[in-house]
C-alpha cells in the first residue's frame, strides 16, 4: 500500500458520519469534492458555500391564502394555482396541509421551499409527540418553525406559513404574528377588503364558509397569480377537529 493511500485510509477512519443528524451532509475527505459538497454549520442553517444556479425564469410568486376565527372555530381557505413567472404551472396545488387532527398550515411563497418546510415541521412535531407522549402546542409549533427559518433570513428562501386554529403567521423573514384574521399572498389586499366588510364573531358555520370562499373568489379577479379552485378547511371549536369542505373545493372559479 502506498503512503498516500495509507494516509487517505486513516483520514476516512477519523472522518465524521451523519448518523446523528439526518440533514447533515457527509463530506468525504477528498480535495476534489470540496467545491461540490459543503458542510452545514447547524442542523437547520444554510451551507457555508452556496453554489449559484442560473434560474430559467425570475423568481416570482403569488397566491391568496387566509384564515380567521369565529364562534364556530377557524376557517382556512386558499386558491390552488401554482405559477412560474407568467406560466400557470399547475392548477390543482394544495396550499393547505393538515398536520394532525387540530392543526392545519396554509402556505404562500416559493412552492418548493414551502413544501420542504412543511415536511420538516410535520417530522419535528411527530418526533416531539413520540418522545414526550403529548402533542406540541400551536404556539410552540409556530415558535419552532420560526427558529428553524431564522438562519435563512436574507437568503432566497421564501416561506410564509399560517398555522391554525390560533391563526399564527410565520415567514422566512423572521416574523411571528398572531391575530384573529390573517391573509397572505399577492391577492391578500383584495381578500382583506371582503373579510373586513363581512367578518364578525357571531357568524354561523355556513356564513363563515361563504365569506371565505367569496374573499378568495374576489381576489382571483384582480390577482393574476391566483385562480382555479378554492380549498377550504374548518377547524371545529368544540372537538378541535379539522374538516375539509369538499363541496366548496369542487366549485370552479372563473379566471
Amino acid at each position: 500500500m502506498a503512503l498516500s493511500d495509507y494516509c487517505l485510509l486513516e483520514r476516512l477512519k477519523k472522518s465524521q458520519t451523519n448518523w446523528g443528524d439526518p440533514q447533515h451532509i457527509y463530506m468525504p475527505p477528498f480535495p476534489q469534492a470540496t467545491p461540490f459538497i459543503s458542510r452545514r454549520t447547524s442542523r437547520f442553517g444554510p451551507p457555508n458555500h452556496v453554489l449559484t444556479v442560473q434560474r430559467p425564469f425570475p423568481l416570482s410568486h403569488g397566491t391568496t391564502t387566509l384564515g380567521f376565527i369565529f364562534q364556530g372555530g377557524v376557517i382556512a381557505a386558499a386558491d390552488t394555482r401554482a405559477s412560474a413567472g407568467g406560466l400557470v404551472a399547475c392548477p390543482a396545488v394544495h396550499k393547505i396541509t393538515p398536520i394532525h387532527s387540530h392543526l392545519v398550515v396554509t402556505s404562500s411563497g416559493s412552492g418548493a421551499d414551502c413544501m420542504l418546510w412543511e415536511r420538516i415541521l410535520i417530522r419535528e412535531i411527530r418526533l416531539y409527540e413520540l418522545r414526550h407522549k403529548r402533542r406540541l402546542s400551536i404556539r410552540a409549533s409556530a415558535k419552532l418553525l420560526s427558529c428553524m427559518l431564522h438562519p435563512f433570513k436574507g437568503t432566497d428562501v421564501c416561506v410564509a406559513l399560517t398555522l391554525g386554529p390560533r391563526v399564527i403567521y410565520v415567514c422566512s423573514d423572521g416574523a411571528r404574528l398572531q391575530g384573529d384574521i390573517i391573509s397572505v399572498g399577492s391577492g391578500s389586499p383584495y381578500a382583506y377588503g371582503v373579510l373586513d366588510g363581512g367578518l364578525s364573531w357571531s357568524l354561523s358555520k355556513e356564513e363563515a364558509i361563504s365569506l371565505a370562499r367569496e374573499a378568495v373568489f374576489r381576489a382571483t379577479h384582480r390577482d393574476a397569480y391566483s385562480g382555479n379552485n378554492v380549498d377550504l378547511f374548518h377547524i371545529d371549536a368544540k372537538v378541535q377537529q379539522v374538516k375539509q369542505c369538499k363541496y366548496v373545493c369542487s366549485q370552479r372559479l372563473r379566471d
